[in-house]
């Protein structure tokens, strides 16, 4: 059956993403393979193993990405972290400095919060309703 398995995310420097994906977040660095141009395959997912989607981390080529990074979604919120324990992980996120836009608010479809990751793009913690 067909499924998402990597989304592109577009980075300044490979080991800088790499630090914040999983220091900051607490992602797990799944691949980091060199290839011959020079750039490197960089893939980290939420929780080892989990089977969802992960994130392919690719260095920007040129201007026109660079100019990207940051903002692949036009401002809005682009990506979704899902969490069973929404005050333990945003608690810890806090701690590690990530960066969140808003005060926790509930919501019918669960509890959440937006959040910016190192180059700016908007994420939501979310801890679905039950």
């Amino acid at each position: 059956m067909p499924h998402i398995a990597l989304v592109t995310l577009v980075v300044d420097d490979y080991d800088e993403a790499i630090r914040f994906y999983t220091q900051a977040l607490g992602f797990h660095l799944v691949e980091d393979t060199p290839r011959p141009d020079g750039s490197r395959w960089v893939v980290v997912e939420p929780g080892a193993g989990s089977g969802g989607a992960a994130l392919l981390l690719a260095r920007a080529k040129g201007e026109v990405q660079r100019a990207r990074i940051g903002d692949q979604t036009g401002g809005r919120v682009g990506f979704f972290l899902y969490t069973d324990d929404f005050a333990r992980d945003h608690a810890r996120m806090t701690a590690a400095g990530v960066t969140f836009l808003e005060e926790p608010r509930r919501e019918p479809y669960g509890s959440v919060a937006v959040f910016r990751d190192l180059y700016g793009n908007r994420w939501d913690l979310l801890q679905p309703a039950a």
